[in-house]
């Protein structure tokens, strides 16, 4: 099997400190954690932005203080920023952080209910930030929270907007949308084209089954605050706790952990692009 990829969610847009005060929030904060979950075997970090207030936004300058920061603590880290649609819906403000040239960025290739709201992401939009993927060379992370979204992603690649190899996230476990099961990351893992890397998100209780259900089918996980606020046991869990635990059970299966030039030659990743993120 190839070596290991862990990726951590740090924050996401729906936690709060109230929820857990482990929950990194400042630019500070989110690389101050990055460097702790290096040090526990992390390599690969999504990242959400968040104003004076807390808040969830879109704003590139927030999301250049963190990817700075970033760079400043764990400059060998691979930094993945979010395009998710909770902070806002207008077009450019969304494609805003693919435009800052990080080395990957996340693409949700359908719209579903999430509790509350409807993700949406239409067809037009889709094929606009696909344009902007193509333009720019930053490698998407496809968000797949049902089977058509894989399709979705397929018929993007054959009008030509993104090219193989794909990466693609199942995010499992989400209310509304496909439940953290075996069975399903095994359906979903199938089909995708041959040559394709996938990565798992299991969502609250979800989090650790799914990882340890990839971990021995060969495919690569995502941890963090943003989907899990809990360990096992019930308590408040950290992002380098919750990588500990995905560390610790990979090594009684035999499975060695990635680092970060090894993730991104997994994951092809243009080597030109390790440092051209545009934090000026």
């Amino acid at each position: 099997m190839e070596k290991l990829i862990i990726t951590v969610a740090l924050t996401g847009n729906v936690p709060t400190k109230e929820m857990n005060p482990n929950l990194p929030v400042t630019a500070d904060e989110v690389a101050a954690d990055v460097r702790r979950c290096i040090d526990a075997g992390a390599v690969l970090f999504h990242v959400h932005a968040r104003d004076v207030n807390r808040q969830p936004t879109l704003d590139i300058d927030a999301f250049k203080e963190r990817a700075r920061k970033i760079k400043e603590v764990a400059p060998q880290a691979i930094i993945q920023l979010s395009t998710g649609g909770r902070a806002g819906k207008d077009w450019e403000a969304r494609v805003g952080p693919v435009r800052l040239l990080p080395e990957m960025a996340s693409f949700t290739t359908g719209s579903s209910n999430l509790p509350g709201m409807i993700y949406e992401n239409s067809p037009q939009f889709i094929e606009f930030l696909a344009k902007v993927f193509k333009e720019t060379g930053v490698k998407p992370e496809i968000e797949v929270f049902e089977t058509g979204m894989i399709n979705n992603a397929l018929f993007l690649q054959k009008k030509g907007y993104i090219e193989a190899p794909l990466h693609f996230q199942f995010v499992l476990g989400v209310p509304g949308s496909m439940p953290g099961t075996v069975k399903n990351l095994l359906f979903l893992s199938e089909n995708i084209p041959s040559g394709s890397t996938w990565i798992v998100a299991g969502i609250a209780k979800a989090e650790i089954p799914m990882a340890a259900a990839a971990i021995v089918m060969g495919g690569h996980v995502r941890v963090g605050l943003e989907d899990n606020l809990y360990l096992p046991d019930g308590s408040a869990a950290s992002n380098p706790a919750l990588v500990e635990k995905v560390v610790a059970v990979a090594k009684e299966v035999g499975r060695e952990i990635a680092s970060p030039d090894e993730a991104r030659a997994i994951l092809s990743l243009n080597p030109q692009f390790k440092d051209r993120i545009l934090l000026d």
